[in-house]
């Protein structure tokens, strides 16, 4: 058993990015939160499927050259290698949950 408690993580860069809420040993989870001016960042995984829900906010998405928004209830699933990227339009939060738990697989173009 593993227990965690959101309010004693952190955003990577402060006040946006992601917030790794557990990590490992099968999967790894956590938030999203983007901020306008900053994005995701187009990158694709070799092994790693990549699933958000988005809890609020809008963005563009882009998997594998296909733009579209998203906004609170979507739930996208991202299979390896589709590259992707979201770049808000608002204050952005979104659940993501990676399969299987690989930190090193990521990759950009």
């Amino acid at each position: 058993m593993e227990r965690a408690k959101e309010s004693e993580k952190t955003f990577r860069y402060e006040e946006w990015g992601p917030k790794y809420i557990m990590r490992g040993p099968r999967i790894e989870w956590g938030l999203l939160r983007l901020i306008p001016g900053k994005e995701l960042g187009a990158h694709y995984h070799r092994e790693v499927e990549e699933t958000f829900y988005v809890i609020s906010g809008k963005a563009q998405m882009t998997v594998d050259g296909e733009t579209f928004e998203i906004s609170a209830g979507d739930a996208i699933r991202v299979e390896a290698p589709e590259e992707h990227n979201i770049i808000p339009s608002e204050d952005f939060l979104a659940i993501f949950i990676k399969a299987p738990y690989l930190p090193e697989d990521k990759y950009t173009k």
